[in-house]
């Protein structure tokens, strides 16, 4: 089970390249190697490793009601952006131009270890969006509200 955590600075070369830090590789399974790079749903992108890739395509996407105009759309949306990718010999992933310009990625980014995959943002978006300095006890109420609403859900299904 995957439980990837923390941030990590990392620099992409010229061909769109980065290293995956060894914290994450820890977590790999022995020989997997292989990944399922996306487009997030915020202006980042989402690295998942191919089992649980593969997982929430099976539990998630294909049991999407075809006759559902909107989730067709959405199965649309979420997969068009998907490409396999995989470790070089260097332990490197490399990004497509496409999910590089998705992303605005430049050449300094954060990879954010969130349980079973890994948000990739460029460093000055991450920065600008969750530096805690500027954002003060926002995280407070924001868990505030979520934790919140998944209590009342909870005890809505009890």
């Amino acid at each position: 089970m995957y439980k990837f955590l923390g941030e990590n600075d990392c620099k992409v070369d010229a061909k769109g390249r980065f290293r995956l830090p060894s914290a994450f590789l820890r977590q790999l399974e022995d020989g997997n190697d292989e990944f399922v790079l996306n487009r997030g749903f915020e202006e980042c992108l989402i690295l998942y490793p191919r089992t649980v890739w593969d997982e929430i395509i099976e539990t998630e996407i294909e049991p999407l009601d075809d006759y559902d105009e909107e989730a067709r759309e959405f199965r649309r949306e979420f997969l068009a952006g998907a490409r396999d990718v995989k470790l070089d010999g260097s332990e490197r992933i490399n990004i497509p131009k496409r999910l590089l310009e998705y992303a605005d990625i430049s050449k300094e980014i954060v990879l954010l270890g969130i349980g079973k995959k890994i948000e990739i943002w460029d460093l000055k978006a991450y920065d600008a969006k969750y530096n805690v300095s500027r954002k003060g006890n926002s995280m407070a109420k924001l868990s505030q509200r979520v934790m919140a609403n998944r209590k009342n859900r909870n005890d809505e299904l009890s």
